[in-house]
């Protein structure tokens, strides 16, 4: 079982930064995927970035690649997205997402954070 709770999220402006935070709990962190999802309103969920154990492998979505950033650190439970330049249609609920076996596919995760709202608004 994997317990996680994302942080970091908020109000800004068009071409500012965010960095979320998922803190997990509850098992081995450093031998499982992490990813990041997000679902606007009337739309569904869709993958964002995810990353291998090690850090070492990432994977982006076309929407947020040169703009985002994942990463992780194991020794603090811990994974981050830096994001940089936002837009207005980064606005959405931002999941973390733990375990997964195809890294952009959010049905292949197990375990879940309760989201954390991002609102890129002028």
């Amino acid at each position: 079982q994997v317990e996680l709770v994302e942080s970091g999220g908020g109000s800004v402006q068009p071409g500012d930064s965010l960095r979320l935070s998922c803190l997990a709990s509850g098992r081995t962190f450093g031998g499982i995927t992490m990813g990041w999802f997000r679902q606007a309103p009337k739309k569904e969920r869709e993958f964002v970035a995810a990353i291998g154990w090690s850090g070492h492998t990432t994977f982006y979505s076309d929407a947020v690649k040169g703009r985002f950033t994942i990463s992780r650190d194991n020794a603090k439970n811990t994974a981050y997205l830096q994001m940089n330049n936002l837009k207005f249609e980064d606005t959405a609920v931002y999941y973390c997402a733990a375990d997964g076996r195809e890294p952009t596919l959010a049905i292949s995760y197990d375990y879940w954070g309760q989201g954390t709202q991002v609102t890129v608004s002028s």
